[in-house]
């Protein structure tokens, strides 16, 4: 009979409109709620019998909610530096717990972190941020799987000591200067037989955080040519014989660049520099950052007096943590009381071929479903991935005024559906009043 069509169709008008109600009240109450994405509703169609015929039987309606998390936030300025926000695509990887497995990982745009009492980074809903632990030269590996991340940490670094991994320099080799006639040998101006043209000092540290004196030293021997000498000072420092620490020879381009090509010549100071330490501390192997092949960006050779322009080393006891910087990239560096900034993590950012398909978690996180597809992990702003931005959060997608208009628009449905329901009732009624 068409008329219980009817009512079955009143009833799933209710439900379609109260799950739709539901949406607006989860958006509205989340209104305030850090990184959240909206859901819409919309509405399809139930068909009985799509026959065309003299009778029609009605189906109804059934309520398709749709999650909106690809939706960008307004990203709105913070006063904390762990307040991180992310404009583009992608989610911070998160963990509900810690530990090495691949269990409790999760994905979140609520970028509201803070150390708890242990130093880590965790978010309002206690997820505990991910990232991968830079070694001593900044460098990582990524291998696109997410148990090679941990829990980002770096009050364990408070007190310790990093040993020097660079002497980046800039300076300029005076073209012009007085050659050595004599045949050079490794050590000459360690021992000082040889006066060198130009030198300049350095303190770098050993992994104990104790400051030693290094020298780099250079002669011109010929046309575009130079040789180089990196020597502790005093010699004691080191095992090394004489405390020679590198020697070779520099080339430069007629334009005054300097020559780093290998199938060029080799020289020692191009690779890592390798300190032994006679009180017994450790280290790791020192580079020397004298620029790159065909460019004037570290060392170069011109008219002009030879000067040092600029030098950065690092390493030394690090002192206390006086604050967290993050990059657009991603990189975590600690700065300490002392002045001394470190690198410690790479934050990566995941994206998904459908973000719209994760799947939903208490907290405001995600996470991957068979509808989202895999997780692509990667640095922030590279392969479609978004950039990071410090001291930022990201504010709910929801919009207020359309939430009430939507919430009118759903209440009047709702209540036309039950008039289906009572209409049909009073019609049912007549239908039994004809037997008397």
């Amino acid at each position: 009979m068409s008329l219980y069509s009817a009512l079955y169709a009143g009833v799933s008008g209710l439900g379609a409109e109260a799950t739709a109600m539901a949406v607006v009240a989860d958006n509205i109450s989340n209104i305030n709620t850090i990184g959240y994405k909206g859901s819409d509703i919309q509405f399809r169609t139930l068909v009985s019998d799509g026959r065309a015929k003299s009778t029609y039987t009605a189906g109804g309606v059934m309520a398709a909610p749709q999650a909106l998390i690809s939706k960008q936030g307004l990203l709105q300025a913070s006063s904390s530096t762990t307040d991180l926000g992310i404009e583009g695509a992608g989610f911070f990887v998160v963990r509900e717990a810690i530990g090495s497995a691949n269990e409790g990982v999760a994905f979140t745009r609520a970028g509201s972190f803070r150390p708890d009492e242990f130093g880590y980074l965790r978010n309002a809903s206690g997820m505990y941020l991910q990232g991968w632990r830079l070694d001593n030269y900044g460098e990582f590996v990524n291998t696109g799987n997410v148990g090679a991340l941990e829990p980002v940490r770096v009050s364990d670094l408070t007190g310790s000591a990093a040993p020097t991994t660079l002497i980046d320099i800039r300076a300029n080799l005076q073209s012009t200067a007085e050659a050595y006639a004599g045949v050079y040998a490794a050590g000459d101006m360690a021992n000082g037989t040889v006066t060198p043209s130009f030198s300049r000092s350095f303190d770098i540290f050993d992994a104990q955080g104790t400051s030693h004196r290094v020298t780099m030293a250079y002669v011109r021997t010929g046309p575009n040519a130079w040789q180089g000498e990196l020597y502790a000072d005093p010699a004691a420092d080191v095992t090394a014989p004489g405390g020679v620490l590198a020697s070779g020879e520099i080339r430069f381009n007629p334009d005054g660049s300097l020559i780093m090509d290998d199938s060029v010549y080799t020289s020692e100071l191009f690779n890592p520099v390798d300190i032994s330490w006679t009180n017994g501390a450790g280290s790791v192997p020192m580079r020397l950052g004298l620029g790159s092949n065909g460019t004037i960006s570290g060392l170069s050779q011109f008219g002009s007096e030879s000067a040092l322009i600029a030098a950065t080393t690092d390493g030394g006891v690090l002192g206390n943590i006086a604050s967290i910087q993050v990059s657009e990239t991603g990189q975590l560096s600690a700065v300490f009381d002392n002045g001394v900034t470190r690198p410690v993590f790479q934050l990566p950012v995941a994206t998904f071929p459908n973000p719209d398909g994760l799947t939903r978690l208490s907290g405001n996180a995600y996470l991957m479903s068979d509808k989202s597809g895999n997780a692509s992990i990667d640095i922030a702003g590279a392969l479609g991935a978004g950039t990071i931005r410090a001291s930022t959060l990201e504010a709910s997608t929801v919009d207020l005024a359309q939430e009430f208009s939507n919430m009118i628009r759903f209440q009047r449905a709702y209540s036309a559906a039950s008039k289906i329901i009572t209409t049909v009732d009073d019609m049912l009624q007549e239908v039994s009043n004809l037997k008397r």
